[in-house]
């Protein structure tokens, strides 16, 4: 309890205290506001955009990602030569710090000399500006989160994938259920705990998504990919506004939270219904 009381509850608490002041995190006066820099905030039309950059981010991200990773373990479940030098090579892009990462990707997606235009090119398209387009600036940020956070959800795909006993899969075989109906009737209802659990863990990920996006654009062009995250650094460390920054961080608190109350809702009456 120590150390959550110490680096969690106490920070948390202390936060709220100074989302209700004008503390300009330099001086050490400060007075008291009440709920201005909640209604600021509010009635701010940045804040809007950047909760839509937010949801943009989350939904584009986390469904990919979900998505890929069930994929990617159905493609790796089986014990073949070198499928494990394989699944690591998948798993690796989890376990590179994400700043070298978005290094790496800002290279990928220079319009000039990129990667990324060069293989539009050879099949007839124009190249795009990427991380220069207010457009293409969050797709790019999102493939980059997706590529890094794939090999982590295969590897729990995999573990749940092994849990399944294969008499199901025999039973439904002879019963004439083809490769589509197994997926759908019985790989995707018995992994759905594990789905849950992803979802709402990939969904705070990204609400805390911030390296690749200072990275890669700096919450730009034009605030596109200003997310909830990132306003919160700007408010506080550009603007010295902690007022404000901790509004926004009670805000993100406040969104996880009731992720998290409906994934344990929705776990439960999984259960129930098993």
């Amino acid at each position: 309890m120590i150390p959550l009381i110490l680096f969690w509850f106490y920070p948390m608490l202390n936060s709220l205290y100074i989302s209700f002041t004008n503390w300009d995190y330099i001086s050490p006066a400060y007075t008291f506001v009440w709920f201005e820099n909640y209604t600021n905030l509010i009635q701010d039309p940045i804040f809007h955009d950047v909760l839509w950059n937010t949801l943009y981010f989350t939904v584009g991200t986390v469904f990919p990602t979900i998505i890929g990773g069930v994929l990617l373990a159905l493609l790796v479940l089986k014990n073949q030569r070198g499928m494990g030098i394989f699944r690591t090579v998948l798993f690796s892009p989890w376990v590179t710090p994400t700043v070298a990462v978005a290094i790496v990707w800002s290279w990928i997606f220079e319009p000039e000399t990129g990667i990324a235009n060069w293989v539009l090119s050879l099949v007839g398209l124009s190249g795009l500006e990427w991380t220069s387009s207010s457009t293409w600036a969050m797709p790019a940020i999102i493939i980059v989160s997706v590529w890094k956070g794939l090999g982590w959800t295969m590897i729990f795909y995999l573990n749940a994938l092994r849990k399944i006993p294969t008499d199901i899969y025999e039973a439904a075989s002879i019963d004439g259920a083809g490769s589509l109906q197994k997926f759908f009737k019985i790989t995707v209802p018995l992994v759905s705990p594990t789905t849950f659990f992803l979802t709402i863990i990939s969904t705070v990920q990204a609400l805390e998504a911030y390296d690749q996006i200072q990275v890669m654009t700096q919450g730009g062009p034009a605030g596109s990919t200003r997310t909830l995250l990132y306003l919160y650094y700007q408010s506080a460390f550009e603007e010295f506004n902690m007022g404000k920054a901790t509004a926004v961080a009670t805000v993100i608190i406040l969104i996880t939270s009731i992720l998290s109350i409906i994934q344990f809702g929705l776990s439960k009456k999984w259960v129930h219904y098993q």
